[in-house]
């Protein structure tokens, strides 16, 4: 088993690696514990992505997800991390309206959340420009290309982008233009693997894939996705390396059925006191009283 790595992990280390690696290894956190294990098993990135109203949320999409919601997380994730770079995601409108706007949520994720970055998705001229504000205002940006999933209503189902020449060369120049504003890195989704490989080949700064195929400088999953702790639908991208529902499932059922049996708690689960202090709480014995002489 190799070694886990002890380095801090900072922006400019995730520069140097896509020169020299190895990978960059992502993983989303949403919680104290699990930011905790991710932080222990040497993870560099842990995104605290707006995946949450989905997986823990229970949205149907990425959409309702508020700053306020995103802040709760980030601070549950960064109490727990020590080592690996946190990214805050900006959820959906907290960067549709002005710079200023932008900036000024982009900047709770650090003065509130405790992350080091935040990420965005997009990459229009109008998010180009919000991207360079928040460089200047010297927030570290990861941008997000090819499937944008808080433009579901828009895209009106979740489909692999850049199937065609077109499309493909706008996944590429996006990621360029991503990197002249300023980004530190760029998430690429759900897109053939020769546009990934093209884009990897074309920036100057580390590419996180997720559905992106095996030539991007790191790869990132969502946490309950890996470990099978969702159910349904899961994208074809998604490799899972444990089943934790059927093993909960299991564990909650042996509970369930222990507790209705009078199986737990036993004594062995259960607190005593000394003999004499138990004596002490037991009834005394009732004394008959005495009959009293008669008059």
């Amino acid at each position: 088993m190799a070694s886990i790595p002890t380095d801090k992990i900072t922006i400019p280390a995730l520069l140097a690696r896509k020169a020299v690696g190895p990978k960059i290894v992502c993983l989303t956190a949403y919680d104290h514990p699990t930011a905790g294990i991710l932080d222990e098993t040497g993870v560099d990135l842990i995104l605290v992505g707006d995946s949450l109203g989905m997986v823990v949320l229970g949205y149907e999409n990425t959409v309702p997800v508020t700053m306020d919601e995103m802040l709760h997380h980030t601070r549950a994730v960064t109490r727990a991390v020590t080592r690996a770079l946190v990214v805050g995601d900006m959820p959906y409108f907290s960067f549709h309206l002005s710079a200023e706007e932008t900036v000024r949520n982009a900047s709770r994720f650090l003065k509130e959340g405790g992350a080091a970055a935040v990420k965005i998705e997009g990459a229009s001229k109008k998010r180009l420009k919000l991207v360079e504000a928040m460089v200047e205002a010297e927030i570290p940006v990861m941008g997000h290309v090819g499937l944008t999933p808080q433009s579901i209503h828009h895209l009106g189902r979740y489909r692999v982008r850049g199937t065609a020449a077109e499309g493909a060369r706008r996944i590429v120049d996006d990621a360029r233009n991503l990197e002249r504003a300023g980004a530190f890195a760029v998430v690429l989704e759900s897109m053939p693997v020769e546009v990934a490989a093209e884009v990897t080949r074309a920036v100057g700064i580390p590419t996180i894939g997720i559905g992106a195929g095996p030539a991007c400088d790191g790869q990132v999953l969502v946490f309950h996705d890996m470990l099978g702790f969702s159910t349904g639908y899961l994208p074809k991208f998604v490799r899972k390396y444990a089943d934790l529902h059927a093993v909960i499932r299991g564990a909650v059922g042996a509970y369930a059925a222990d507790v209705r049996e009078g199986r737990f708690p036993d004594d062995a689960t259960s607190y005593h006191l000394k003999p004499e202090v138990a004596a002490e709480l037991r009834p005394e014995k009732v004394r008959t009283p005495k009959r009293g002489k008669k008059i």
